[in-house]
């Protein structure tokens, strides 16, 4: 909380995106508690007559966990995706955790949930140009194995398309100002790239030049 608090200063007004969850009014409520140590007034989009409106008012825009499925397409039908886009291009500090990642990216692919509803898309806000995996677990030893791990998803995720993803471990997050990113928390991440080994991304990396890249998505098939 002290990293967001930071993220967030100076903003006294903040949007927050609660439909990951189905209890709006209650997800609401435990994210103002928490924000309101920073003295950031947190309102829900869910409770807003016009939320593309309210968002593009607000000193902050946050976005919470939950289903990405259903947040996704919570944003669609709302149609507040170039609200969200706009005030982050103008300097208005984004925060998002878990499902609130995965809709920074170019679109949804990479992120762990089941699809319990159907959104119109995968797109999402396009914040940064490659694509996240929060909560990201290392393979076990090959003993313990029983299914896909998670770094062989990704690896089926880079042949058909060529984008980077940032295999987010918990306790690790991506902070960004202007063209500067740089890996922050405790346990690391794990960047994977079509046709490179996956590489272990220490705390404190400097990860900007994944800000500039062209992604590329259902391309061909790698070889």
């Amino acid at each position: 909380m002290e990293e967001i608090g930071a993220h967030l200063a100076g903003a006294q007004r903040a949007v927050f995106l609660p439909f990951a969850l189905h209890d709006h009014d209650g997800y609401t409520s435990l994210v103002a508690e928490r924000f309101a140590a920073h003295g950031v007034r947190v309102l829900g989009a869910h409770s807003m007559d016009d939320p593309a409106a309210a968002i593009g008012e607000a000193d902050a825009i946050v976005v919470g966990g939950g289903n990405t499925f259903r947040l996704v397409a919570a944003m669609h039908r709302l149609g507040i995706i170039d609200a969200v886009r706009e005030r982050a291009a103008h300097g208005v500090p984004y925060f998002g955790a878990s499902a609130g990642t995965n809709v920074a990216c170019p679109t949804i692919r990479t992120t762990n949930d089941m699809p319990i509803v159907q959104p119109p898309s995968l797109d999402a806000f396009a914040l940064v140009p490659f694509q996240i995996n929060p909560h990201y677990i290392d393979p076990p030893a090959p003993e313990q194995r029983i299914g896909e791990t998670r770094a062989e998803r990704l690896a089926q995720f880079l042949e058909e398309n060529d984008v980077p993803v940032v295999g987010l471990r918990e306790q690790s997050w991506l902070a960004i100002a202007d063209d500067t990113m740089t890996l922050r928390g405790t346990a690391g991440a794990v960047l994977f790239q079509r046709g490179s080994e996956p590489e272990e991304l220490r705390p404190g990396a400097d990860l900007s030049r994944l800000l500039f890249i062209e992604p590329r998505f259902d391309v061909s098939p790698a070889l």
